[in-house]
């Protein structure tokens, strides 16, 4: 039995010999709480921010319809205001060929409200893929658009022209702004 009790009294001293007791201060505890609280005000102040600019883009969205003027592999600038294009059976598309016949609505002026039609020069990006055919110089687009800042192109010789930028997807919008 004295065999016994020295064995189990050697087992339960080996175990504590294996424990080790980490001490962390209470000042550090605290630092580490600052900071896990720094990152997650740090990411709530991102998130707000995002959404607030998810909501900006949404309220700026408008409807581009009208001709391609230029086609770059970034986007298309596209004089828009054709509200003609928005007649069946050509609304269903958002790329319509140039052989329609269109035309500029004569004294549009853009409203404010969310989906108006947006007049004068655009430029869109972050097009949808076109089933079949690329988008052409002098085809024309109906499609919604969301706000994502302003670009400049060049447009004839040396002349470069800031035009404001749409992005057809609200993703691409709100990463357009957020990266400005």
């Amino acid at each position: 039995m004295n065999c016994k009790i020295i064995v189990s009294i050697l087992l339960a001293a080996s175990s504590l010999l294996a424990q080790t007791n980490n001490f962390i201060p209470a000042d550090s505890t605290n630092m580490v709480s600052q900071k896990i609280q720094a990152g997650t005000n740090q990411l709530s102040l991102t998130t707000r921010r995002t959404e607030e600019i998810r909501t900006e883009c949404l309220q700026g969205r408008r409807l581009v319809c009208g001709k391609i003027l230029k086609v770059f592999p970034e986007g298309l600038v596209v004089e828009s205001g054709y509200t003609n294009l928005l007649r069946e059976p050509l609304a269903k598309s958002w790329l319509v060929r140039g052989t329609v016949t269109a035309s500029r609505a004569p004294n549009l002026v853009e409203g404010k409200e969310p989906g108006c039609v947006a007049a004068g020069l655009v430029f869109l990006t972050s097009l949808p893929k076109a089933r079949g055919a690329k988008p052409q110089q002098y085809d024309y687009v109906v499609i919604e658009g969301y706000p994502a800042g302003e670009t400049t192109y060049t447009s004839i010789g040396d002349v470069k022209r800031t035009v404001r930028r749409f992005a057809a997807t609200l993703p691409k919008a709100v990463q357009f702004v957020a990266g400005e």
